[in-house]
Order: C-alpha cells, then sequence, then structure tokens
C-alpha cells in the first residue's frame, strides 16, 4: 500500500509539472507587453523603439511619471472623471441588474418568459449602430458632453440582467415560500435573503462593470468634445512630442497609472470573482 501510495503522489507530482510548466511559461508570455509598457514608461522617447531594446534603462527617467501627474496634460482630472464615471455605473448596473434578473427568476407576471425573450434579443443589435440615435437623443436632452452621456446607458446591460437572473433561478425557491409564510413581502425576501447570498456574483459582476467603464473609449469619444470632461482613455492620447507624434515614455506611464485601480479592484475583490464563476459552471 505505501509503495503505490508513493507511486500515486509522484505520479500527481509529474502530472503537476507537466501542467504547471507550459502554463507558467504562456504567462510569462502574457506578461511581456505589461513589461514592456513598465520599461518604456521610464525612457526617454528616443530609446523607447531603439533596437534591440534594452529592458532595464541606465538611468530610468522617473520624471516621466511626475509628468504625467503634474505637467501640462495631466490626468489627474481625466483620472478623476473616470472614477465618477464608474462608480455610478458600477452602482447603477448593480441595482437595475439585481431587481431585474430577481423579478424575471422568481417573480410570476403574464408573459415573463416572453418580455425575458425579448430584452435578450435587444443585445443583437450593435452598439455602434446605437451611437446615432443615443447622440442625437442626449443632444436633445442637453446631456451631450456631460459626463452623464457615459452614465446612463452603463446602468442598464442586457448581460448583467442575465447573471444575476441565472444566478437567482439556482437559488431553491423554498427559501421565499418559507419567508412568506412568516409575513415577509418580496422586498424583505429579496433583501434579506437572496441578495446576500448573491455577494460573489454581485462581486464578479460589478468587476466586469468597471473594467467595462474603466477601458471604454468610443462611447467618451462620440458624447465629449471638452477636454475638461475627457475620461482617462481620452486623455492618453494628449501625449504628444513637438512633433504631434505620440510620446512613447509619456504615455505608457500613463497606461501604467491607468492599470493600478483595475489591478487594487481585482485583488480586492478576486476570491468572490472566482467562486462565482466557479459557481456558475457548476449550475
Amino acid at each position: 500500500m505505501a509503495a503505490r501510495q508513493a507511486l500515486r503522489k509522484r505520479r500527481e507530482r509529474v502530472r503537476r509539472w507537466a501542467w504547471g510548466i507550459p502554463m507558467w511559461l504562456l504567462a510569462l508570455v502574457f506578461l511581456l507587453p505589461f513589461a514592456w509598457m513598465i520599461s518604456t514608461s521610464l525612457k526617454p522617447d528616443v530609446e523607447a523603439f531603439r533596437i534591440p531594446m534594452q529592458w532595464v534603462p541606465d538611468e530610468p527617467r522617473w520624471e516621466n511619471y511626475t509628468e504625467v501627474l503634474f505637467g501640462e496634460s495631466s490626468i489627474l482630472i481625466p483620472f478623476g472623471n473616470s472614477v465618477f464615471v464608474a462608480a455610478l455605473r458600477v452602482l447603477g448596473e448593480l441595482t437595475t441588474a439585481t431587481l431585474a434578473g430577481y423579478a424575471f427568476a422568481k417573480l410570476r407576471f403574464p408573459g415573463r418568459g416572453k418580455v425575458f425573450i425579448a430584452y435578450l434579443a435587444t443585445s443583437l443589435i450593435p452598439a455602434q449602430l446605437l451611437l446615432v440615435p443615443r447622440f442625437v437623443y442626449f443632444e436633445k436632452l442637453g446631456l451631450y458632453d456631460t459626463l452623464w452621456a457615459l452614465i446612463l446607458p452603463g446602468m442598464f446591460t442586457v448581460l448583467g440582467t442575465f447573471l444575476m437572473r441565472q444566478y437567482f433561478v439556482s437559488q431553491p425557491d423554498e427559501f421565499a415560500e418559507a419567508a412568506r409564510l412568516d409575513g415577509a413581502n418580496e422586498l424583505q425576501i429579496f433583501f434579506r435573503i437572496y441578495l446576500p447570498n448573491a455577494l460573489s456574483m454581485i462581486s464578479a459582476l460589478a468587476i466586469l462593470t468597471f473594467v467595462w467603464s474603466w477601458n471604454d473609449y468610443e462611447t467618451p469619444l462620440v458624447f465629449l468634445s471638452t477636454p475638461e470632461n475627457y475620461t482617462l482613455p481620452m486623455g492618453l492620447t494628449s501625449f504628444t512630442d513637438e512633433n504631434g507624434a505620440m510620446a512613447a515614455g509619456l504615455s505608457m506611464a500613463a497606461s501604467v497609472i491607468s492599470i493600478v485601480p483595475i489591478l487594487l479592484v481585482f485583488l480586492i475583490f478576486q476570491r468572490r470573482f472566482v467562486r462565482a464563476m466557479t459557481e456558475s459552471a457548476l449550475k
């Protein structure tokens, strides 16, 4: 028995190494662009595209970060705008998606299935096709060139409602039936029973919504025209040299700063995100 257990452990160790080494190599390949970005952010522009590339600069140019944060084209205002937009979009998305998902999953009303299918069918319309109607609509409402033109559409997404609906469907109906026998209404059932159990999926949806909002470039490009209202993706395009070409060092320094919030959000919620993805896969 001892020999069999030792042989089994040895095989498991070999199997782990056989899978682990290719995964580590693949991870390193994916990390190379980030390493290049960090290296370039510490170089003057003339050394950014030198061949062969020097990964570690002889004299790191920390002034690039100082210029990006406090220089003429500072990203602090676009950074603050992106934080404001992302925060409100996440709050709005979580509110509408959880309520709508619960309604489609647990409430009984005529035509519930047909309404849900019709709602899902709207996702087949390309987002680019709606840019012109939304532009005209927001202009008439006086919301053009304001951050609300980015916030309001981001508060309602089909994917968020679909994810929350699928999660609530997987939860037992017996919880609600027992609560109703005790005199609880639908809001009490939602907030006290189902919502606390959905924190993992809510965290996953919050991460996805934050990343979508933080990286959104197309929508600000269409709906914003004043530099003071630019979000961070738009602000990253403002770093140019005296010839009008991209200033590689400054652009990469700004890009490094821009990914820090995404990393922090993911590190904070990663356990719940992984748990939500695992639970959804198992169900």
